[in-house]
């Protein structure tokens, strides 16, 4: 079912994030994470990329495993890394076959060693390129990221907003955020989109921190921040493998009870290809 459809449900959706694995032992562990994280009945998985869209040929099998084999809706992301507009064409026609209807459209990170993004011949420079380039081979629901406290790139938060406004109006129906710990700049991004006219529902995108060293890695790449109080409490667990998920959990437990009690339209978890952090806020949530 195209994630579209599900939206127009109007009850809270939920979903996961995967990326394929890299190694066979890798790949076993996902498939049990898989496995666990299916009988809570997500309504669609999806899969990233990686970085210069060096993991396309996994991608596009895991998705198809995902979809033909666990019987869950699935979304596969699609950039514009390394890719001609013919090869794209392929990529597409190969979802298409193994019956993806959701692609996340994104232009994607430069390849490794560069720090500029920088078309690929015969290809396109901009998500907003590749979702009118989607939308027009027709049948796919299209989503596309945002990022509540502006995107590295960007000059303001405003500026980001216009570009990703001319992504909406490119066909992208839906939008995931980048993570963030802080409500407010969920609230306050959906605030400035609405008020230039885009309508499209925004999924908060929600991490639970496991790793405090891994999150800062992570916050910096992409420009997210780490409110004071949980940047204190993650300080105080260390690199307990016990403290550390606890207070994640915690904290992104509470973070989308209040996202969805002020009308968020459903929470999209980073799981880092593991089950029991974003298990558990699912299970809190569940119970409340």
């Amino acid at each position: 079912m195209k994630i579209c459809r599900i939206l127009e449900q109007g009850r809270p959706l939920f979903s996961f994030e995967f990326f394929p694995p890299k190694s066979a032992q890798a790949e076993a562990r996902l498939m049990e994470t898989l496995w666990d994280l299916s009988r809570l009945g997500p309504d669609f998985v999806s899969v990233t990329y990686g970085a210069g869209g060096s993991t396309r040929e996994s991608t596009l099998q895991l998705v198809s495993r995902i979809k033909n084999d666990l019987s869950l809706e699935a979304m596969a992301h699609l950039t514009c890394v390394g890719s001609s507009r013919e090869e794209l064409e392929g990529i597409v026609e190969r979802l298409r076959a193994a019956g993806i209807e959701n692609i996340l459209a994104l232009r994607g990170d430069p390849p490794a060693g560069e720090e500029t993004f920088r078309p690929p011949p015969g290809g396109f420079a901009h998500a907003s390129e590749l979702a009118a380039f989607l939308e027009a081979k027709g049948g796919f629901c299209l989503g596309g990221a945002c990022y509540p406290e502006g995107h590295p790139e960007s000059s303001s938060l405003d500026e980001d907003i216009r570009h990703l406004k001319t992504k909406v109006e490119a066909g992208v129906e839906f939008l995931v955020t980048q993570l963030f710990f802080d409500n407010a700049h969920y609230f306050s991004f959906l605030e400035k989109a609405r008020a230039a006219g885009i309508e499209a529902p925004i999924l908060p995108g929600i991490m639970p921190v496991t790793n405090y060293k891994q999150v800062k890695r992570f916050t910096e790449m992409c420009s997210a921040s780490i409110p004071e109080e949980l940047e204190e409490r993650l300080q105080a667990a260390g690199e307990d493998p016990l403290k550390v998920p606890t207070v994640g959990v915690e904290w992104a437990t509470a973070q989308c009870r209040e996202l969805l009690e002020k009308g968020a339209p459903g929470i999209h978890f980073f799981t880092l290809n593991h089950s029991p952090a974003t298990r558990a806020v699912f299970e809190a949530l569940r119970r409340a």
